[in-house]
């Protein structure tokens, strides 16, 4: 008795398969995520801004503001330790800042390492 052959499984079928069996996030997943984030950010920073007020400015100074301040004082550009340093924050929470605010367009980054205002 010979064997059946089946439908020739497409490339972009079994990508997909495999994507879905080991839980891989898509650019769409990861975008929906983002756009969460950002809700959650506006709404932290609209609660905080009712109980925390810092300096002269009514609005309490969130993260982004503070490194993106850090970032703006240094006239050739900033190291990734040096943020560190004189914002206080831990290493994952400046690495999403720093990405957040390169692609925004708020930053640049000059070398590996070394960013400047946009």
């Amino acid at each position: 008795m010979a064997k059946r052959r089946g439908k020739p499984i497409s490339f972009d079928a079994m990508v997909k398969f495999f994507m879905q069996a080991y839980e891989i996030p898509t650019k769409k997943d990861v975008d929906r995520l983002m756009a969460k984030l950002d809700r959650l950010e506006t709404l932290i920073t609209a609660s905080a801004s009712h109980q925390v007020k810092s300096g002269p400015r009514s609005q309490p100074i969130t993260a982004l503001d503070a490194v993106l301040d850090t970032i703006k004082r240094a006239k050739r550009g900033v190291g990734f330790a040096e943020i560190q340093a004189q914002t206080g924050f831990g290493e994952k929470k400046i690495r999403n800042v720093i990405f957040r605010l390169h692609k925004t367009g708020k930053i640049k980054r000059v070398s590996r390492g070394i960013y400047t205002a946009a």
